[in-house]
């Protein structure tokens, strides 16, 4: 059994990261370099720290971006 959790946990692991590789792709940066997406993703953390203005711009430019999907 606790071999069929481990790849239970081994499998979501997998999922969500072939998903969040997705974002990149759908973000245009999928032939970026990874040090520059580290950076990006680095940078908009620290950002969003505390700030829930920039997270709310933020959040509402993903949530048009995922709106456009159907079109």
């Amino acid at each position: 059994m606790a071999r069929t959790m481990t790849t239970d946990a081994r499998k979501k692991d997998t999922r969500e990261k072939i998903e969040l590789g997705g974002l990149i792709v759908k973000a245009g940066l999928r032939y970026e370099k990874r040090a520059l997406l580290l950076g990006l993703l680095i940078d908009a953390a620290g950002r969003i720290r505390g700030d829930d203005a920039e997270r709310s711009r933020l959040t509402a430019i993903g949530t048009e971006a995922f709106g456009r999907d159907g079109e």
